[in-house]
């Protein structure tokens, strides 16, 4: 079989050539492809306004109100008055009386008696009243002193006439303390009685002496006399 190629054929005598030319081509396209470049296709504003679309104003709707048209002037006044003669005579109407003719009677009204007023009891705190109220035995000095004078007075009284030996028949022991409110009302006499202490019978044996208190000159305020509230504590020592 014989050899389809030259066997004098010199094949790589132009492949450096070659080799030169298609690396010029690569280098070529190479450089191409790198330095390409493609652009996007963007809308460009160009500062056109458009007019398709317009703009509606909405007009509001209003109604007129219709003024009535202004009165007609009066007539004017003739100006020649005619007086005309009243010719008719009126008849007067006389209207009679529909009251009775009986004679009018005469309540005589007796005198109304007026009921004497009805005098509010004032009641002016002890502290603060301009003339205190006067225990037998205080009557001299100024008003400091017949309150000082009658704290004592009652004072002495009560631990006179109170029975300290009652706590211990009541089983209690140690220091008792009980507290009393009365009044002296405006005709000087004790009123309005009420003890506060640990145990009822201390309450009643405490209202049983103030009631024994004498009577008093009562206080007055602006010349008038009226109630003063007294406030007492009592206190004891129950003896073992």
């Amino acid at each position: 079989m014989e050899p389809k190629k030259n066997p004098k054929a010199n094949v790589g005598r132009n492949s450096s050539l070659y080799f030169a030319i298609g690396l010029a081509l690569m280098l070529f396209l190479t450089n191409f492809a790198i330095n390409f470049k493609t652009y996007d296709k963007a809308s460009v504003d160009i500062g056109m306004v458009s007019m398709e679309e317009e703009l509606v104003e909405e007009i509001p709707l209003t109604q007129q109100l219709a003024t009535p048209p202004p009165p007609p002037p009066p007539p004017a006044a003739p100006e020649v008055i005619e007086i005309v003669e009243d010719e008719v005579e009126v008849e007067e109407t006389v209207i009679e009386s529909t009251e009775s003719n009986q004679e009018q009677k005469i309540v005589k009204v007796e005198a109304v008696k007026v009921a004497p007023a009805i005098e509010e009891d004032v009641e002016v705190p002890f502290a603060v009243i301009e003339n205190v109220p006067v225990f037998p035995g205080c009557e001299g000095g100024d008003n400091n002193a017949k309150r000082n004078c009658m704290a004592q007075k009652i004072s002495d009284f009560v631990n006179k006439k109170f029975n300290t030996e009652l706590a211990s028949e009541l089983g209690l022991s140690g220091r008792q303390r009980i507290n009393v409110i009365f009044k002296i009302d405006k005709n000087g006499d004790v009123t309005g009685i009420r003890a506060r202490a640990p145990h009822p019978g201390l309450e009643k044996e405490a209202a049983r002496v103030i009631g024994m208190l004498p009577k008093m000159q009562p206080g007055k305020q602006r010349g008038k006399a009226v109630t003063v509230p007294y406030s007492l504590p009592i206190v004891f020592q129950v003896q073992d």
